[in-house]
């Protein structure tokens, strides 16, 4: 639930920044859509066929997840077609992510280095696309800067979580500390940040939402990559880096 709202969150962003007034009715479909996916990606690999041997809490997170999906099921016939189709070309990189597709029953997670780059393309594409995807005045370039802006954005963002599972991680999973160690991981995300805060001043002159907006984002998401490391409490970055999103939300709220 703190992921969706934080998905909700980079939604609002979008919103707030093109000065439109949010959909509800859309922001309540991201966040059903957001728990399932993230439940179906995380415990489906778990869970598999044995229900009859899972833990307590795994079986509450099943009944959860199941009437949430009961849940996005109504709210998906409340969307346009356009969101839909969207919303349905995102969910097949989803399920590709956790379902064995490739050779070896390989899904796409276990592809090195790709699992990050799949996961910020779907965020990217849900927080930039699905809330002006039906909206008339948005011009294609600036929806494509607007999304390479999140895709970078994630991408920075995902990487002290790679760090942090550097000592969990399998060895041949190939993430980035794996392949190229911590540091020049740190160095890398500091490259993403340069061309976030570029990109992002770029949109800032075209549709007007602040600059300090964006250096404060840019100031937390670089301090998380920073500071972040294998040994780090798991609400350093399972809540607080998690929940940048919702910051980089406040900040557009109040920079008005």
């Amino acid at each position: 639930m703190h992921v969706a709202l934080a998905v909700c969150a980079l939604c609002m962003v979008t919103y707030y920044n093109f000065q439109l007034i949010p959909s509800y009715k859309l922001l309540g479909f991201i966040f059903l859509s957001s728990i399932t996916g993230y439940n179906f990606v995380k415990y489906a690999g778990i869970a598999k066929w044995r229900h009859k041997t899972l833990t307590r809490r795994l079986k509450r997170i099943q009944v959860f997840s199941f009437f949430v999906f009961l849940g996005l099921i109504y709210v998906s016939f409340l969307q346009s077609v356009e969101v839909i189709f969207v919303s349905l070309t995102l969910g097949v990189f989803t399920l590709f992510y956790a379902v064995p597709i490739l050779p070896k029953s390989k899904n796409l997670r276990n592809l090195k280095s790709l699992k990050i780059f799949i996961i910020a393309l779907v965020w990217a594409g849900v927080c930039a696309i699905l809330p002006l995807v039906d909206r008339s005045g948005v011009s294609l370039s600036l929806l494509a800067a607007t999304f390479l802006q999140y895709y970078i954005f994630i991408l920075a963002l995902l990487l002290p979580f790679e760090i942090r599972d550097l000592a969990y991680d399998i060895p041949g999973l190939g993430t980035f500390p794996q392949l190229y160690g911590v540091k020049n991981t740190k160095f890398f995300g500091g490259v993403l940040l340069v061309l976030f805060i570029l990109l992002s001043f770029i949109i800032a002159q075209q549709i007007g939402y602040s600059k300090l907006e964006i250096a404060l984002i840019t100031l937390l998401l670089g301090g998380f990559i920073v500071f972040s490391s294998s040994s780090r409490s798991k609400y350093f970055t399972a809540f607080w880096a998690e929940a940048l999103p919702i910051f980089w939300m406040l900040f557009a709220m109040l920079l008005r």
